[in-house]
């Protein structure tokens, strides 16, 4: 794991440098946001195609609304704020205007999760996969690390659905590379040894705790297999459920509230499917607070010891 610590770089980094490949590759992308450019990460952007790239103010309802009427008229737009004002602030117009109508704009929410810590709980979006999860025709991303995100967004570009993209504000460690697969709707196997005891399925930057405690259960003899969900919604539900048989016992971990969620959307797909027993490790219905990254997720049960300890629980119940 020691250059997965040492390589570092935001998702929303990654993002950036999507967005600005799917503008090369497409001159109907074009990016708005509510006066946050560089907090989005929508600059290099707006250098290169600035009749391209409209900032609409704080009116984050108003952007939902132009960038559905700009998608009606054969635009690829992509909107972009912190999560917990897009799509928390707006969610009525990212509802009514885009997915009611099936506009293709891609909904960037930037600062997921407790990754906001400094700002604490009011900028700390831990609802928004429930938000965009239900709704209808929307497709939820979350991608593990900067260029799993610049490969999202370049995917995103190219489907004809509403989507949801979900972006971590810290720097966190690359795990992917360049010449790792991506396919929207896809899940993939990051860890994997013989005879694993119970499958681990996770999503975002999570990952990268997640894949340390595997390792060291594998040193004391616990083998697991470890999932990587880059796409929420529509989950591939033909790994989740192989996961599920191979291991009898399933722990979810995500950076977000467990109700509505990654955990919630699995349990969801195992109960009708194949029930196993599971742990749903992520924030317990509490709001966030201020701290700095990594004692926040310690604090909330997002701490390698406390994934390691989730795994030994659901064993115990196998």
């Amino acid at each position: 794991m020691t250059n997965l610590e040492i390589k570092l770089k935001s998702t929303r980094v990654g993002f950036g440098e999507g967005l600005v490949l799917a503008g090369k590759k497409d001159k109907r992308v074009v990016a708005l946001t509510a006066d946050l450019r560089e907090s989005v990460c929508m600059s290099a952007f707006a250098e290169k195609f600035p009749e391209r790239f409209f900032d609409v103010g704080v009116a984050e309802q108003n952007l939902a609304g132009v960038a559905s009427g700009m998608a009606a008229m054969g635009k690829i737009p992509f909107i972009g704020s912190f999560a917990i004002f897009s799509p928390g602030r707006n969610w009525e117009q990212i509802r009514t205007t885009i997915c009611y109508n099936n506009q293709p704009v891609k909904i960037i929410g930037s600062h997921a999760g407790l990754s906001a810590a400094d700002l604490g709980g009011s900028h700390q979006a831990l609802e928004d996969i429930a938000l965009t999860r239900v709704l209808p025709n929307m497709i939820v991303l979350s991608p593990c690390d900067a260029i799993e995100a610049k490969k999202a967004t370049v995917a995103a570009a190219e489907i004809n659905s509403p989507i949801y993209i979900r972006l971590s504000r810290v720097d966190t460690a690359i795990i992917t590379t360049e010449e790792t697969p991506f396919e929207i709707g896809k899940a993939q196997i990051v860890f994997e040894k013989n005879n694993p005891k119970v499958g681990i399925v996770a999503t975002g930057p999570i990952l990268n705790n997640v894949l340390r405690a595997a390792e060291e259960l594998s040193e004391g003899g616990i083998n697991v297999l470890v999932v990587n969900v880059a796409t929420i919604k529509p989950l591939d539900e033909k790994v989740i459920i192989k996961l599920a048989k191979d291991t009898d016992a399933i722990v979810t971990v995500e950076e977000h509230q467990i109700a509505g969620g990654l955990g919630s959307a699995i349990a969801e797909l195992l109960a009708q499917n194949y029930p196993v027993p599971m742990k749903l490790v992520g924030v317990k219905n509490q709001f966030g607070q201020t701290g700095t990254y990594k004692e926040l997720l310690n604090f909330y049960g997002l701490g390698v010891l406390q994934i390691k300890q989730a795994v030994r629980e659901v064993l115990k119940r196998k």
